[in-house]
């Protein structure tokens, strides 16, 4: 997919654009990279087609919903769940339950460094759920972390957009 294509898909569905696919990521589901979304929204902000805090605000709202969707499908499905995503990706298992007992042990301070950490940061949801992690305290640690590394992004696309995108021309 070119950047041409996702600049169209920017210019016709706008900021909802920019929440369904940054929903899509923390929710796990396939779908455009945040990792290309966020820098390219960046430069749209660049260019005043859209506020940069609103860029940033749209995004961390996106991955909160996304967060709280897994955090709630690990508290009410908790090892039924990890059960059939084991079964499905056998090679998580060990990062997940690694994640399960970090966060009995750090708590808060475990989900927000794992929300800047690539990969972990949006499975880490599902076992806050299941250790039934204080859902006020879990949520304000998801969204300091995932402001941050959603701030590095949309900013790396404010900033460094336009000659990156020379250089891909």
């Amino acid at each position: 997919m070119s950047i041409q294509t996702l600049t169209n898909y920017f210019i016709e569905y706008g900021a909802f654009f920019i929440f369904l696919i940054v929903l899509l990521e923390y929710l796990n589901l396939p779908g455009f990279p945040a990792g290309v979304i966020m820098p390219l929204a960046g430069i749209w902000a660049a260019k005043g087609e859209i506020s940069f805090p609103a860029v940033l605000m749209i995004s961390v709202a996106a991955g909160l919903v996304g967060s709280w969707a897994l955090y709630l499908l690990g508290r009410v499905g908790g090892p039924k769940v990890m059960g059939v995503y084991f079964r499905k990706f056998p090679k998580h298992q060990p990062v997940i339950e690694d994640k399960m007992a970090m966060l009995r042990e750090k708590g808060c301070i475990g989900v927000f460094v794992s929300k800047l950490l690539p990969m972990v940061r949006t499975i880490i949801s599902i076992p806050a759920g299941m250790v039934q992690m204080n859902f006020m305290k879990y949520t304000v640690s998801s969204v300091l972390g995932i402001f941050i590394w959603n701030l590095v992004f949309v900013g790396a696309g404010y900033y460094f957009g336009d000659a990156a995108i020379q250089m891909l021309a």
